[in-house]
C-alpha cells in the first residue's frame, strides 16, 4: 500500500541560516516570517544544528545578557552572539523517504515543532512542521473508504469488497461484515488503522473459520509404538 511520505508534504522552500549569522538577524527572520526555528547549515547545506525561539529566550535570559559582548558560542568567548553559538546541535532530522507516521513519533518524542528533512547526504531539502502532518487526517472520507476497500481488503487480504461493508465518518471508519480466517481480523484492522487519514477503527467483522489454534503436524509428544 502507498504510504504519504515526508517529501509529500514537507515545504521545499525553508528559512536557513549559517552558523555566523548574527543572533539579531535570526530573531528578525523568526519575526519576518513567523516561525518558530530555522535550520543552521554549514558550507555543504548539512543541517549542524537548529535555533528555535527557545534557544534565543535561553541565550538573552543567560548569565552573558547583561554583557553583550560576551557569548558562548563556538568557544570563542568575546564578540557578538551568533546562530552557531546558540544553536541546538546536533540538529534532530527526519528523511524525505521516511513516512508521515514516522515523522509525527519523532516529533512527538522529542517534543518539536518541526523538522528539518534532508536527502540521502544529509543536506537540506524543506522542512516539515506539525501542521503538515495534521493535514493527513484531513483526506476525504469517500478516499479512506476506497483505499480500505481496494488496498486492504482486496489487495492486500485477498477478501472479496462484497464480504466487508466499509463506512468512513470524518476519518472513523466501521467495518462490518465476515472474512474467511479469524487471523486477518487483526490484520485488518491494523492495516486499516495505519492507513493516512484515518482516526479510529471500529469493527464487527467475524470469521468464518478459526485458523488461529491449529495444532501443526509434528508438535506434541509423538504416540509410542508400544
Amino acid at each position: 500500500m502507498k504510504r504519504i511520505k515526508v517529501a509529500d508534504l514537507m515545504t521545499d522552500e525553508v528559512v536557513s541560516v549559517a552558523p555566523v549569522t548574527a543572533f539579531k538577524d535570526v530573531v528578525k527572520l523568526l519575526a519576518q516570517y513567523d516561525i518558530s526555528g530555522v535550520p543552521v547549515l554549514d558550507d555543504e547545506d548539512r543541517v549542524v544544528g537548529v535555533v528555535s525561539r527557545t534557544d534565543l529566550l535561553a541565550h538573552a535570559a543567560g548569565p552573558h545578557a547583561a554583557d553583550p559582548d560576551t557569548d558562548r558560542r563556538n568557544g570563542s568567548g568575546t564578540g557578538p552572539p551568533t546562530a552557531g553559538g546558540v544553536m541546538s546541535a546536533p540538529a534532530v532530522t527526519v528523511h524525505a523517504e521516511e513516512t508521515v507516521a514516522d515523522a509525527a513519533r519523532l516529533m512527538t518524542r522529542r517534543s518539536i515543532e518541526r523538522l528539518p528533512v534532508v536527502d540521502v547526504e544529509d543536506r537540506l531539502v524543506g522542512i516539515v512542521t506539525r501542521r503538515d502532518l495534521l493535514r493527513t487526517f484531513l483526506r476525504p472520507d469517500s478516499e479512506i473508504r476506497r483505499r480500505v476497500t481496494d488496498e486492504v481488503l482486496v489487495g492486500v487480504l485477498g477478501v472479496p469488497a462484497d464480504d466487508v461493508e466499509v463506512h468512513v465518518v470524518d476519518g472513523i471508519v466501521t467495518l462490518d461484515g465476515r472474512v474467511e480466517r479469524r487471523s486477518q481480523l487483526a490484520a485488518l484492522i491494523g492495516l486499516v488503522e495505519h492507513l493516512d487519514g484515518v482516526v479510529a477503527v471500529a469493527s464487527r467483522v467475524t470469521a468464518r473459520t478459526d485458523d488461529t489454534s491449529t495444532v501443526h503436524a509434528g508438535h506434541g509428544r509423538r504416540a509410542m509404538p508400544w
